[in-house]
C-alpha cells in the first residue's frame, strides 16, 4: 500500500469527522443537522476501518494514535450521548410523562376503581350479615387468630423484615400483572382480580372490624396501602386498555389498536413496579413495627396518598 496516497485520500474525512466532533463537544448533539447526525456516524464507522488498516499496514504511530483519538471521541459521542438522551427521555417520563398518561386513562383506570369498591362493599356487607360467607373468602387461620386470640397477623413480620419485604413485593407485582394481562381474556380475569381482592378486603375490614381490631388493622393498612391500592387500580386500568383493543378497536385495525392500547398499559408498568416496590419496603418494615405509634402510621399512609395524587395531576407547563 502506498501510504502517502492513501494518507492523502483519506485525510479528508478525518478533518470532516474532527470539525463534526468539535461542534458536538462545544455545543452537543443536538447542535448537528440530520444529515450531519448520518455523516458522523458514516464517517466513525469509515475511520474504524482505517484505524484497523493503519494498525495492519504500520503507517506510523502519529498516524495511529490520531486515528484512535478521533474513534474515541466519535464512540463517545455517539454512544454516552445517546445513553445521555435515554435517560433524558426517563427522567422527563418520571416527571410529565406518566402524570400525563394516568389522566390520559383515567376513565379505565376510574373503572378498575369502581370494581374494587363494589367487591369491597359487596365482601363487607355479606360478611356481616353471614359469617358463613366470611369463611368463604377469608382464609381460616385468620379468622381463628382473630375470633378466637384476638390477634392480628401482621406480626410474623417481625425479625424477618427482609424476607417479608421481598415475599410481599413478589406477590403484589404478581396480583398486578394478572390483572394487566388478563385484559387477553377481553378483560374478564381482570375484573375478577380487582372484584376478589375488593371482595377480600372488604371480608377482612368486617372480621377486624367485628373483633375490635379495626384501628390497628387500618393503621397497618394505610403507610402501605396508598401505594399498593393505587397500584392495583392502575394494574386494572392497563388490563382494561388491552381489552379495550380487543372489543372496541374503533377507528384502529384491531392489530394496531393492540399496540396503540398496549402501549399505554406498558407505560403505566413503569410506573407501577416503584410503587410496589416503596409500598414492599414500606409494608414489610414500617407498617408492622410496634415502636411506631398507629396515628403516625395513619398520617404516613395520608401523606402519601396526597403526594400520589399531586403528582399523577400534574401539568407540564408550557
Amino acid at each position: 500500500m502506498n501510504i502517502q496516497r492513501w494518507i492523502g485520500r483519506r485525510e479528508q474525512n478525518w478533518k470532516q469527522l474532527d470539525g463534526l466532533l468539535k461542534r458536538v463537544e462545544r455545543q452537543g448533539l443536538k447542535s448537528l443537522q440530520a444529515d450531519e447526525i448520518k455523516s458522523l456516524a458514516s464517517l466513525y464507522r469509515s475511520v474504524s476501518a482505517d484505524l484497523a488498516r493503519a494498525r495492519t499496514n504500520q503507517v506510523g504511530n502519529t498516524i495511529v494514535q490520531d486515528l484512535q483519538s478521533l474513534t474515541s471521541r466519535s464512540y463517545s459521542q455517539i454512544y454516552q450521548g445517546s445513553r445521555r438522551q435515554e435517560w433524558q427521555a426517563a427522567l422527563k417520563f418520571c416527571l410529565w410523562g406518566f402524570p400525563a398518561l394516568v389522566q390520559q386513562t383515567w376513565g379505565y383506570i376510574a373503572i378498575a376503581t369502581g370494581l374494587f369498591v363494589l367487591g369491597g362493599l359487596i365482601g363487607w356487607w355479606f360478611s356481616w350479615q353471614d359469617p358463613a360467607f366470611m369463611a368463604l373468602i377469608v382464609p381460616e387461620e385468620l379468622i381463628h387468630k382473630v375470633q378466637d386470640k384476638g390477634e392480628l397477623w401482621m406480626g410474623s413480620i417481625l425479625g424477618i423484615e427482609p424476607l417479608a419485604s421481598t415475599q410481599i413485593m413478589v406477590n403484589n407485582l404478581a396480583v398486578c400483572f394478572r390483572a394487566i394481562a388478563g385484559g387477553i381474556t377481553l378483560g374478564l380475569f381482570t375484573v375478577f382480580v380487582l372484584f376478589f381482592n375488593g371482595l377480600l378486603i372488604g371480608a377482612i375490614g368486617t372480621l377486624v372490624g367485628q373483633n375490635d381490631l379495626a384501628y390497628p388493622f387500618w393503621a397497618f393498612v394505610f403507610p402501605h396501602g396508598s401505594l399498593e391500592l393505587p397500584a392495583i387500580f392502575l394494574s386494572g386500568g392497563a388490563g382494561l386498555l388491552i381489552a379495550r383493543a380487543i372489543l372496541f378497536p374503533g377507528r384502529y385495525r384491531r392489530a394496531d389498536a393492540l399496540k396503540v392500547y398496549g402501549m399505554q398499559a406498558a407505560q403505566l408498568v413503569f410506573g407501577i413496579v416503584p410503587m410496589l416496590v416503596v409500598a414492599g419496603l414500606i409494608e414489610g418494615f414500617f407498617s408492622p413495627s410496634p415502636i411506631i405509634p398507629e396515628p403516625l402510621k395513619y398520617a404516613t399512609g395520608l401523606g402519601l396518598l396526597y403526594l400520589l395524587m399531586r403528582y399523577c395531576s400534574r401539568k407540564q407547563l408550557a
